[in-house]
């Protein structure tokens, strides 16, 4: 049975930085995963995507300020993010797959519940 549990959102003030976790278990990264967020009355949206072969894809809102990675040993995700700007927020979410689809929603066979993610 694959989980995956988020943490790291916050309120944080615009300029500062978060890095969000998201740990794996029922299988073993690497894997195909991504972040992906909500924002209030819209469609969940692609942030980040990172494939099994380590190639990434970033939404052009993000690229330059986020930094998706992830720790094999831990079996984790990671999605440092800087310079965070009141837009960002939103809860995010990870995702992950057995194929890769980068940015988008469709495909991912598994989700995490979520952190939320608050700039002001």
């Amino acid at each position: 049975h694959v989980q995956l549990v988020e943490s790291g959102g916050g309120s944080v003030q615009a300029g500062e930085s978060l890095r969000l976790s998201c740990v794996a278990s029922g299988y073993t990264l690497p894997m195909n995963m991504g972040w992906f967020r909500r924002l209030p009355g819209q469609e969940r949206e692609g942030v980040a995507a990172i494939a099994g072969d380590g190639r990434t894809d970033y939404a052009d809102s993000v690229n330059g300020r986020f930094t998706i990675s992830e720790d094999s040993a831990k079996n984790a995700l990671y999605l440092q993010m800087n310079s965070l700007k009141p837009e960002d927020s939103a809860m995010y979410h990870c995702a992950a797959s057995s194929e890769y689809y980068g940015l988008s929603t469709l495909g991912y066979n598994y989700w995490g519940q979520g952190t939320q993610v608050t700039v002001s």
